[in-house]
């Protein structure tokens, strides 16, 4: 089977229940505190790790409890993160997060040592092993670390997956690198001008990104499903209906998924509908990696 390297951010989340999300300068009385390992690059790599994946995860965190429960806990999960780095200036990413009834969040990320991870953190041995090898990447380090390891990874064969998000402007070198991009709407409208609100509207803004030069989109769209444009495939695959509790890494379970679907071989589509199942289940738990299923869990 393929490795799926992931590369990318570390987190400490900061979790409170809610009935509802605070308006700009409103105070509300919260519920249940919850502190959990989180971050889009980790979060990722213990979701591919959980559901089959062969996992090494890249992330830089700083000399503090957090970055060392964190290292812990992957180790744990059996991901190798040997290639991971420490930063001696900066803390431990941490993030606060406000969950409301309805499973909706609002998230306030302090980098720390993830915006630290810098081309000179990344170990070349990466790029020097299986051309089946896949990347997995999200946009919580420097877009300049993410251009340079696309670079290479794609001028060595392997395939690259970019979750771009947080959202924000991707110049067209990077996207030519790009096997397959899985923006949600909110930052497939950023990278084309294009709203999201439709079938068509999806398509459109997929077509865009595919003649900047990325292979295959995915565009997520919550509970109106997945679009999905390959060479050979362009509709909405449907989503699993569910009653999210929270969905704060719900799109990192379903970036996870889709890495180990590709990894083992399965065609695009099909990947597609694993990532879907996997996600529902996530949504339907509270926490990020605590929230990833297991493989046995994903219904065939």
């Amino acid at each position: 089977m393929a490795e799926i390297i992931v590369i990318g951010s570390s987190n400490t989340d900061m979790v409170i229940k809610s009935k509802k999300l605070p308006l700009p300068g409103e105070t509300i009385l919260g519920g249940t505190f919850i502190m959990n390992p989180g971050g889009k690059g980790a979060n990722q790599a213990v979701a591919a790790r959980r559901l089959g994946g062969n996992v090494t995860f890249v992330t830089k965190t700083g000399y503090d409890m957090f970055g060392t429960e964190a290292l812990l806990l992957f180790d744990k999960e059996g991901i190798n993160t040997r290639y991971s780095v420490k930063d001696n200036e900066n803390p431990s990413g941490v993030a606060l997060i406000n969950v409301d009834e309805n499973g909706e969040n609002s998230i306030v990320v302090a980098s720390g040592s993830n915006g630290t991870l810098t081309a000179n953190d990344i170990n070349s041995d990466l790029f020097t092993r299986n051309e089946s090898d896949i990347f997995l990447m999200q946009l919580e380090i420097p877009v300049s670390t993410v251009g340079y390891i696309a670079k290479k990874a794609f001028c060595q064969g392997n395939r690259v997956l970019l979750n771009p998000a947080p959202a924000t402007a991707l110049s067209d070198d990077l996207l030519q690198c790009i096997y397959l991009l899985t923006p949600n709407e909110t930052e497939a409208e950023l990278l084309t001008g294009i709203k999201i609100d439709d079938a068509w509207s999806a398509e459109k803004a997929a077509m865009k990104l595919r003649e900047r030069g990325v292979e295959k989109v995915i565009i997520t769209m919550g509970a109106a499903g997945a679009y999905l444009l390959s060479g050979k495939t362009s509709r909405i695959i449907p989503v699993v209906r569910v009653r999210a509790k929270d969905t704060t890494a719900g799109g990192d379970v379903f970036n996870g998924a889709l890495a180990v679907a590709i990894s083992e071989g399965t065609d695009i589509e099909e990947a597609v509908i694993f990532a879907n199942k996997a996600a529902a289940i996530s949504v339907t738990r509270m926490g990020a990696q605590a929230s990833a299923p297991y493989r046995h869990e994903i219904l065939p």
